[in-house]
């Protein structure tokens, strides 16, 4: 028991100090207000990159890459070291191109939509341009 008692005094010490260097050499937390803009800016911009990366991942897009002679891998390398206005810029690019290609289903929507009102009109009489047509009289 006088044993416990004698080193009562240095195990104190050492954990006096030991408690006393823990709180020297831990940093202190910085706490910073961030801006809802700021989050929101990096959401949109980690988005767009998910959205270009998906794009490359399909099976068109990589068939149209290897065509070109582009391994999709070093094109997905290349997304992944773009900046963040790049990703922004091209981002804005894909979202006005047209959707649907390349505006034959338009010639053909307006040459049926001209066929059938001219077939109307000659139903009705006011034209005589189809011959397999009889007007109603």
């Amino acid at each position: 028991m006088k044993f416990l008692r004698h080193l009562r005094r240095p195990i104190a010490c050492l954990v006096i100090l030991s408690l006393f260097a823990f709180t020297i050499i831990s940093a202190p937390a910085h706490a910073v207000m961030i801006n809802t803009a700021e989050i929101l800016k990096q959401k949109q911009q980690d988005c767009a990159r998910k959205r270009l990366n998906m794009l490359l991942d399909r099976s068109e897009v990589r068939k149209h890459l290897e065509t070109w002679g582009v391994n999709p891998e070093e094109a997905k390398a290349r997304v992944d070291s773009l900046t963040d206005q790049e990703i922004a810029e091209i981002a804005a690019r894909i979202d006005q191109l047209p959707a649907g290609g390349n505006g034959i289903g338009a010639i053909v929507g307006a040459a049926v939509l001209i066929f059938l009102v001219l077939l109307i009109t000659d139903i009705l009489g006011l034209t005589d341009i189809f011959p397999f047509v009889k007007a109603q009289k």
